[in-house]
């Protein structure tokens, strides 16, 4: 446990002017008394606050293609390891896709997100997600993000000529846990996609997966590498352990240890868009309201294999916090 006391009102005035806290301050954050819970959330609110003030962003998955991926990720229903009951299908047509953003629209979501199991795109699956793309992005005013694995430096060219906004590749966890957790592609493969998709002129998007065995001072790690990456938007995703995964007999996740990550992660990227992602449900549980004083962003309707919580929920838990969605206008 860490002992050094903490000022959380001097350390968000930290945050806020720039200044990077100290790893003693960073594991102070996590290691806290449950009873300064209320102190460090009011702390990153403030934060929070400074650079979005109450808006909340609203993001909306389509699982585009589902299961037969190569990769042996080790926390994924979808992977070539996985014995978990799942939906498998190849890359669903464009106008499916097409008939995703528009339910997204009509849900009030500023981003649709495009995800696709795999190690890469392949060339004719890259050429569907575009001409879905191309068709999203003139007629609806919506942000696309998509997700569709490692890239090289020409797809991430064609994915931005079509409009893609945003390029989503996670870490996922800090680089000394991550060949616990993969064994197929590194943590470098992953930092090199996020750096072409930035190069190729998209909004780069990034985050982790709290809750496959890491450290306090691994979690720390992470906050300061996506830092270090500068993305744009960070997802903080919370292990959700499906049956048949092998990661399925990992314990579930202490809700005020994830509102203390959902802070330190606001306190290192103060001015980035923190997104509450998978795993909030069964993680936060009753908690769940409490993460948007630290994040400004969060996911709505359902995963990739898994259910999330009903829309009309989400947009009363925004109304009752007294605080606004972001219209989805560009």
């Amino acid at each position: 446990m860490n002992t050094l006391r903490i000022n959380w009102r001097t350390l968000a005035e930290k945050s806020i002017s720039g200044e990077a806290l100290s790893m003693e301050e960073s594991l102070a954050v996590l290691e806290a008394d449950d009873d300064e819970i209320l102190e460090i959330m009011n702390a990153a609110f403030q934060v929070r606050k400074h650079f979005y003030g109450k808006k909340v962003k609203l993001n909306l998955i389509i699982n585009a293609k589902s299961g037969l991926c190569p990769e042996d990720c080790g926390y994924c229903s979808q992977s070539i390891v996985s014995k978990a009951t799942i939906q498998k299908y190849p890359l669903l047509d464009k106008e499916t896709l097409v008939d995703g953003a528009r339910k997204a629209l009509s849900m009030n979501v500023g981003t649709y997100c495009i995800v696709a199991s795999g190690r890469g795109p392949s060339s004719k699956e890259l050429d569907q997600v575009i001409e879905a793309v191309k068709e999203i992005k003139s007629t609806m005013p919506m942000k696309i993000c998509a997700c569709l694995g490692i890239l090289n430096e020409q797809q991430a060219l064609m994915l931005k000529e079509a409009g893609v906004d945003r390029y989503n590749h996670n870490l996922n966890t800090s680089k000394t846990n991550f060949a616990n957790i993969t064994s197929t592609h590194t943590y470098d493969d992953r930092v090199k996609t996020v750096e072409k998709a930035k190069y190729a002129g998209m909004s780069p998007c990034s985050g982790c997966i709290v809750g496959m065995g890491e450290t306090n001072k691994e979690i720390v790690e992470i906050a300061y590498a996506l830092r270090d990456l500068d993305a744009d938007s960070i997802p903080i995703n919370f292990l959700n352990a499906i049956p048949g995964t092998p990661l399925e007999q990992y314990q579930m996740l202490n809700p005020r240890k994830c509102l203390k990550v959902l802070a330190l992660m606001r306190f290192v990227n103060p001015a980035k868009e923190i997104r509450v992602a998978g795993g909030r449900e069964i993680q936060l549980r009753s908690l769940q309201a409490l993460a948007l004083y630290a994040a400004n962003s969060i996911f709505i309707g359902d995963y990739l294999t898994t259910e999330g919580q009903d829309a009309t929920s989400d947009h009363q838990m925004i109304e009752d916090l007294g605080f606004e969605i972001e219209s989805c206008a560009l």
